[in-house]
């Protein structure tokens, strides 16, 4: 058993369903931000920073990603469809807003832009592992599988 095998293994059989709850907000949190990020485009362009040597098409490019991402994720997220692929499309992002966020120094502010990105990317990482749990899509569809058989 490869270790990959062995960590889905195990995060299958440690998910207790309570997690199901924080799996379903994250997702609509998600979906939320990347709301807002259509909303305000321009602003999710002035985030990103001056000295990246990014052309204007790969600003662009890098914005699409992650609206695109967060919404797609989110909706993946919160039904509970293929979670860990979900998961993976928002690390990068969470990963640039951690590093990104953690320069703009307000960080003892209440739920500052630090905070949110560290407790989303550990989210992420945590359902990256566990995958999806009881109330998901994916466990119904499973389930049907198996009456089938």
């Amino acid at each position: 058993m490869t270790l990959m095998q062995r960590i889905e293994f195990w995060g299958e059989r440690h998910h207790p369903a309570w997690m199901d709850v924080i799996r379903i907000a994250l997702g609509l949190f998600l979906i939320a931000k990347g709301i807002q990020f259509i909303n305000n485009y321009n602003v999710l362009m002035d985030l990103m920073p001056k000295w990246m040597s990014f052309s204007s098409f790969m600003m662009i490019l890098v914005g699409h990603y992650i609206v695109g991402a967060h919404i797609l994720g989110g909706v993946l997220i919160t039904l509970g469809l293929l979670t860990r692929a979900a998961c993976l499309m928002q690390i990068p992002i969470l990963l640039g807003a951690v590093f990104f966020a953690g320069q703009s120094g307000n960080v003892l502010h209440p739920f500052s832009n630090l905070l949110t990105a560290i407790v989303v990317l550990l989210l992420l990482v945590y359902f990256l592992v566990a995958s999806n749990g009881p109330w998901s899509l994916d466990a119904i569809h499973a389930g049907e599988e198996e009456k089938k058989r």
